[in-house]
């Protein structure tokens, strides 16, 4: 394909104000960027460093290697200041679930679906994936696991059921789900060509009801491998997980087969105190008279999330004064209601700010725009008339190893018009460009996912185990689709 050539982005990178050392060619940073994710995904997936301590150690590394120099702590510092109101919103988005969780908000609706599900394994699961994508309509990755969590994961440790398969049924659903036109993507794609968002969305209706489908199959077949593994005690003889949270005292996990629990308790000790507050029917931070308070306050907070008209971060942190004022009028108890969530607070907003070490090298260095330049000049002329397709395969890995922005506005943009001259219109390569969606929300760049297996107490390596393959079938049932109804082309030119 012929293109333009690749520009000397390592220099741009100096202009940017960086004090860098040197500046390698754009090869060397490719090579770069590549093997420094490739290391990060190894060291998390093995187990052999924790998500948090690899996304700093580890592109601090191969940022000084790509002549990040003196100027790596300003490109660190620099992505922190973009990622704060992030980590804002996550830190009280956390402590006003937690509280509405205290208070009982939800044990009614823990209640129903207890009913409804019973302890049979493989409905609660199907439950979770249903849950899960009803939420996720609301196009906010966040609000749907702390909602998906705070009501299914009690009964996850009740059975013994493993967490890691709710948080790999709830991330693979809401990355599906994900392509709604108000859920991020599709907007990114729209506006990068210049396309109105419901042209890009409403032919790609069978595709995410495909997708859908099939993240339901995979959350049935769990279900009954989960059903298997527990045998008659996950579904006769629940175990008993005493609770841990605020207002109750530290428990231990007893069953009949202690086995049964493997996965459910990191690092064999405790839980949440997010999820096991909930599992004490006689916590002292029960508000039962305040129930209607505490529901309209939790709607408001919702509809104001969704009209969007202020900061987001900024509705969690009214919403939790608000919430703590009225359930917890001593301050005494003010303090240790927030004291209560304090260690999924720092987990989660720990592990965005390490983020910024991972996304300020990318950026910083030149590493990401190399990386962008060059996927677009190593398709051969031969393959320009497959485009299309090539697009929805290349949006999975690109989209998981660099940010949504990035990939739209960076990649698609050129992409697209390397495609036009063999015929693909611009709406095509964006409808295939959002079928990776599924394997995206999965990435360790997305503070939503960080939130998930943070709520789970679930490892990301755990989780990204048994949800990438996943994730990547839905990603190509997707792209399939829509070839098949002729939204995507296989071939043009």
């Amino acid at each position: 394909m012929s293109t333009s050539g690749i520009l000397t982005l390592a220099a741009d990178a100096a202009d940017a104000g960086y004090d860098l050392s040197h500046t390698p060619s754009d090869g060397i940073l490719v090579a770069l960027g590549f093997l420094m994710i490739l290391t990060f995904m190894t060291l998390i997936m093995t187990g052999r460093m924790t998500p948090l301590l690899a996304l700093i150690l580890v592109p601090t590394v191969f940022g000084l290697i790509g002549g990040a120099g003196l100027g790596l702590g300003d490109m660190v510092i620099d992505a922190v200041k973009d990622m704060a109101p992030t980590a804002a919103l996550l830190m009280f988005a956390i402590m006003y679930f937690g509280i509405m969780i205290d208070v009982g908000l939800f044990d009614p609706l823990i209640r129903v679906i207890t009913r409804v599900l019973g302890n049979d394994p493989a409905k609660i699961v199907f439950g979770t994936a249903v849950l899960a994508g009803a939420v996720s309509l609301d196009g906010d990755g966040s609000t749907t696991f702390i909602i998906t969590t705070s009501a299914m994961l009690p009964l996850y440790l009740r059975l013994g059921m493993n967490p890691v398969i709710l948080t790999c049924v709830a991330g693979l659903i809401n990355g599906t789900v994900n392509i709604l036109p108000w859920g991020g993507p599709t907007v990114r794609a729209a506006a990068a060509l210049g396309l109105d968002p419901s042209e890009v969305f409403v032919p790609m209706i069978p595709s995410l009801i495909a997708g859908v489908v099939v993240c339901l199959v995979f959350a049935w077949m769990m279900g009954l491998a989960e059903r298997r593994r527990l045998g008659t005690v996950g579904i006769d003889a629940p175990v008993a997980v005493p609770a841990t949270g605020a207002g109750s005292g530290t428990g231990t996990v007893t069953g009949t087969d202690t086995g049964a629990v493997t996965g459910a308790v990191a690092d064999g000790s405790e839980h949440t105190s997010m999820a096991d507050t909930m599992l004490d029917p006689d916590r002292d931070t029960l508000r039962p008279k305040l129930i209607w308070f505490n529901l309209v306050l939790t709607a408001l907070v919702m509809v104001l999330l969704v009209i969007d008209i202020f900061p987001l971060a900024y509705v969690f942190m009214v919403g939790a004064a608000v919430a703590l004022v009225v359930n917890f009028p001593r301050v005494k108890d003010q303090a240790h209601e927030m004291t209560a969530h304090s260690s999924s607070i720092v987990a989660v907003a720990g592990m965005v700010f390490a983020a910024a070490t991972l996304v300020g090298v990318l950026n910083g260095t030149g590493m990401v725009d190399a990386m962008a330049e060059w996927v677009t000049t190593v398709i051969p002329d031969s393959l320009g008339g497959y485009l299309a397709p090539i697009t929805g395969l290349l949006s999975m890995p690109f989209t998981f190893f660099m940010s949504n922005d990035a990939f739209y506005f960076g990649v698609l943009p050129v992409l697209a018009e390397s495609a036009s001259h063999y015929g693909i219109a611009p709406v095509e390569m964006a409808q295939a460009s959002i079928t990776g969606q599924p394997v995206h929300m999965q990435s360790p760049l997305v503070p939503a996912i960080l939130l998930l297996v943070s709520l789970a107490n679930v490892g990301l390596g755990e989780h990204h185990r048994k949800v990438l393959w996943r994730a990547v079938v839905v990603s190509l049932v997707m792209l399939a689709v829509s070839i098949l109804i002729g939204v995507v082309p296989f071939h043009a030119g």
